[in-house]
């Protein structure tokens, strides 16, 4: 088979360009990329930042943003919360988290009211869609809530919210929609 055959019957994303998707290379289509300084990047997990939005009651830190990796759409990093600890009612605007459980156990309550529940343990994934009230609870009285947070865009948005929480909250069960 000769290359223009093959090319013609190839998977598209083989002769996607790799340097569309840098940046500075987009200016220039012709650009040569420095793929040492523009490839992957391993970020160490002793040098996460700390210096990013903070709620009450949990520390985040950055491992993945534009400053520290070159992330354009995409923000990375942990949130610890202490023992027998919660965070402060917030949403994160228009961005969509993921929360994964590393270790211990995550209780998460949200709504207008803070009005709903849930738990997860190490291995569990938490999506929280955008502007939803919520609220992070370590459910251990004596082990650390540890997690690793995604977030659908680069802004440290934030927003602290003054809500008295409904007591007792209802439980929220989740099922699968696709395959029940």
């Amino acid at each position: 088979m000769d290359q223009d055959h093959r090319k013609a019957h190839a998977h598209p994303a083989q002769h996607r360009d790799p340097r569309s998707d840098i940046s500075h290379a987009r200016a220039d289509p012709h650009a040569v990329v420095d793929w040492k300084a523009h490839g992957v990047k391993v970020i160490p997990g002793h040098a996460l930042d700390p210096n990013t939005a903070q709620t009450p009651g949990m520390l985040r830190a950055t491992a993945i943003n534009r400053a520290r990796a070159g992330a354009e759409k995409l923000w990375a990093g942990t949130v610890t919360i202490h023992a027998n600890a919660k965070t402060g009612a917030h949403h994160h605007g228009d961005l969509e988290s993921i929360i994964f459980v590393v270790r211990g156990r995550a209780r998460m309550r949200w709504g207008e009211k803070l009005e709903f529940t849930a738990e997860a343990g190490p291995g569990d994934f938490i999506y929280v869609p955008p502007y939803v009230p919520h609220q992070e609870i370590n459910a251990s009285r004596d082990e650390a809530l540890e997690c690793v947070l995604v977030r659908s865009g680069q802004e440290p948005i934030v927003v602290n919210l003054d809500i008295e929480p409904v007591e007792p909250p209802e439980q929220v069960l989740w099922k699968d929609p696709i395959h029940r």
